[in-house]
């Protein structure tokens, strides 16, 4: 009797050691889990304030003219979106457009070189089936007082990621006396550069 009591008694503790063990393994597994979910919620977050980034930057005067402004990049759920506040043009329609060099060095412009094109096709209006540069932007309306603005949204263009054809970090913008004409090659015949600005974090 002695010995199937103690038999009883010692499988008894087995099986609670057993019990014990497993829910310990549980918990364990539990934490775990929350662990990894808290850190892809980490990670996430992470990633999101990336993709949403803001830059701004100042136009400069070039070629003698009195222009100034700000333009503003906005990045957010895959697009760029660009506005730009223009002040000291003349009346009429202008030409904006990105240059390939963030160096607005040069009196007449000249320095920030010729319109970013990173998939190397001919000059034109945006979203042209025939082609158009990354920089292609277009023209705006400047009032009687010198003053106008453009805002432009895209997916082709992004604040310093990897892709060199969207990438627009490094890059100028120029503000240009005259209109383009969406035709002319390499730029649109646009006029001189009066406004600059380098797109540098």
């Amino acid at each position: 009797m002695k010995r199937i009591g103690l038999t009883l008694l010692f499988s008894a503790a087995l099986v609670f050691t057993g019990c014990k063990n497993e829910n310990q393994t549980a918990a364990d597994r539990v934490d775990e889990q929350t662990n990894m979910t808290q850190g892809k919620d980490d990670a996430g977050a992470d990633d999101t304030s990336m993709e949403n980034r803001e830059l701004t930057v100042n136009i400069e005067p070039r070629s003698g003219s009195n222009v100034s402004g700000t333009v503003t990049f906005q990045e957010e759920n895959g697009e760029v979106t660009m506005t730009a506040e223009v002040s000291g043009l003349a009346e009429g329609m202008h030409a904006i457009h990105l240059h390939e060099n963030a160096d607005c060095s040069a009196e007449d412009g000249s320095s920030a070189g010729g319109h970013w094109n990173p998939t190397f096709e001919d000059h034109g209006e945006w979203g042209d089936a025939n082609g158009y540069h990354r920089g292609d932007i277009g023209n705006f309306d400047v009032n009687s007082e010198g003053k106008g603005s453009i805002t432009f949204t895209t997916d082709k263009w992004c604040i310093g990621c990897e892709d060199k054809t969207r990438n627009i970090l490094n890059k100028a913008v120029i503000v240009h006396d005259g209109v383009d004409d969406y035709t002319s090659q390499p730029s649109g015949n646009a006029g001189t550069r009066v406004g600059c600005a380098e797109i540098k974090e």
